[in-house]
């Protein structure tokens, strides 16, 4: 499966030739998608509305390009700014079926990693379900009058107010084309059609915002050690583990601290077992808090994750909460 993965990467954003069978089925993959939005083009179905505000944040390609962080900054800051936001997650990579609300119990493979980690970064209500409306509903019950919807961007079902589509600076849309022959969802050409587009990384092009993903501390999975400044691991190995959908991106935030990493990358979503971290040789285990939220039932002294912070202009949020409050006015 790595080996796989490892491959479409290749041809998605390394320039490798895409295979004649998978430019066969993109076709394929397009009229899957236009017949799914059909019945909502035609009229004949309506994306289902749950009475408050609505704001999704997503991107155009498979894997990751910093939407999660992104959602924790803007639940953060709508709270700052008077709203009591919930989120609302397709729970990839859990088990659970039907709409559910997040507790302290739950588990990342019951409710999928990352809104294990959005609860725990925000305390904010989260819940998860195939069915995004009926999964946002049980947040009305908490008292929630904006709801947040990590990914979605390309679920027609589901009404909303706001779209913010995050790009990764670095690899943006990789070749370019649809899937599988290419990363895209959709066209490229939809990019210029959400209401804001975020970029992750490198120089922003115009029009879009900028964001950078700042993580300068290593917190402790097992045990009470104080967090250490990521600084203090420079100039020694450490084992860098990333079950993200794009690891270089971690592993060279560590090599810029001047750690000499060991990398070990794996798929993102990767539902990890203890044999998976031990390496043998004692050396520091450096992960992302997402792959932290799965770790932690059998965790050593020396695992440590590192906790990153989406940072962006103050205006973009206070753009996004006054797009909100006409909706939740009208």
């Amino acid at each position: 499966m790595r080996s796989f993965e490892q491959r479409l990467n290749r041809i998605w954003y390394g320039g490798a030739a895409v295979p004649w069978w998978l430019a066969a089925l993109v076709p394929v993959y397009r009229a899957i998608t236009a017949l799914r939005r059909l019945p909502y083009r035609l009229g004949l179905r309506k994306p289902a509305r749950i009475g408050v505000p609505v704001v999704v944040v997503g991107n155009l390609v498979v894997g990751g390009s910093g939407k999660t962080p992104l959602v924790i900054a803007l639940v953060e800051a709508l709270r700052a700014r008077g709203w009591t936001p919930g989120v609302v997650s397709r729970g990839y990579g859990g088990s659970a079926r039907g709409p559910r609300l997040l507790d302290e119990s739950s588990q990342a493979s019951e409710v999928g990693d990352e809104p294990c980690l959005i609860r725990r970064r925000t305390q904010a209500p989260v819940a998860v379900g195939r069915d995004r409306a009926q999964a946002a509903a049980l947040l009305l019950g908490q008292g929630v009058d904006v709801v947040v919807a990590d990914d979605g961007l390309q679920n027609p079902s589901f009404a909303r107010d706001v779209e913010i589509c995050v790009v990764d600076g670095r690899r943006r849309f990789g070749n370019g084309r649809l899937l599988p022959a290419g990363p895209l969802r959709e066209p490229a050409s939809r990019f210029a059609a959400f209401d804001f587009r975020v970029c992750n990384g490198d120089a922003p092009q115009a029009g879009e915002i900028g964001m950078r993903l700042a993580g300068d501390v290593a917190t402790a999975l097992a045990g009470d050690a104080p967090a250490r400044a990521l600084d203090t691991f420079a100039g020694a190995r450490a084992h860098g583990v990333a079950a993200i959908g794009d690891p270089s991106r971690f592993f060279d935030a560590l090599r810029a601290r001047g750690i000499e990493v060991v990398t070990h990358p794996f798929p993102d979503h990767y539902a990890f077992v203890a044999a998976d971290l031990d390496f043998g040789d004692g050396l520091p285990v450096l992960m992302t808090e997402k792959d932290a939220v799965k770790c932690a039932s059998f965790a050593r002294p020396n695992h440590w994750y590192v906790p990153v912070r989406a940072e962006l202009a103050g205006i973009f949020f206070d753009t996004v909460a006054a797009k909100l409050a006409v909706r939740k006015v009208s």
